[in-house]
């Protein structure tokens, strides 16, 4: 890998992204941009990135339009989506604009890593959510069982987080300590029968408590 593209709004997830690349391949060369028109901008007639990390979610648009640009001006970029959302919208709709990848921001370092390392040795860099889900589309959905009742606290710190918020942060939002915030996640993750932030966020679109629409 001689370059690297990170396409990202958020200052926190930049530097992470940028570091796991590194980490990944330690003779890379990262850029980061924040927004789908720096994107495309850096995209026209510059020299052709090794990888692109690309969220879906930009503060002027949708990352689903930097991966088109990808395909079109620069087709031996290995694309690879870096969200929150495992949604089959996001994920399908990322696919057919070019995606080559799709892994989850809410997995450690490690383990992002170790899925981009991956490449080397030709494996797809999915989540194993993703993976899940893909194989899954082809079976009938899953029967769906009650929905467990969220208390108005619960439904705070669940929108919080939807919207890329630390546990930390949320604290700070609420007035609340972190040990007490990290017991409602956990009091969350079991109603809603998840054990990620993107499978939480899925779940709370689906209840009508979040907007995912924009990603």
């Amino acid at each position: 890998m001689e370059s690297g593209l990170v396409v990202e709004d958020m200052p926190d997830a930049q530097g992470w992204l940028k570091a796991v690349l590194m980490a990944s391949f330690p003779d890379i060369r990262v850029e980061v941009v924040g927004s789908v028109q720096e994107a495309l901008t850096r995209l026209n007639g510059a020299p052709s990135p090794s990888i692109a990390l690309v969220d879906l979610g930009l503060p002027d648009g949708s990352g689903l339009d930097v991966l088109r640009k990808l395909k079109e001006r620069h087709p031996g970029t290995l694309r690879i989506v870096t969200t929150i959302f495992d949604g089959d919208q996001q994920l399908f709709s990322a696919l057919r604009a070019g995606a080559q990848g799709y892994v989850l921001k809410d997995q450690s370092r490690e383990h992002l890593v170790q899925l981009l390392q991956g490449i080397v040795a030709g494996n797809p860099p999915l989540s194993p959510s993703i993976a899940r889900r893909l194989l899954g589309f082809f079976s009938g959905p899953a029967p769906e069982s009650p929905d467990e009742v969220l208390t108005p606290r619960e439904v705070e710190v669940l929108t919080l987080l939807s919207k890329g918020i630390t546990i930390a942060g949320a604290a700070d939002a609420l007035s609340l300590s972190r040990h007490t915030v990290g017991g409602y996640v956990k009091d969350l993750y079991r109603k809603l029968n998840v054990s990620t932030r993107a499978e939480a966020t899925l779940e709370a679109a689906r209840r009508g408590l979040v907007n995912v629409d924009g990603y």
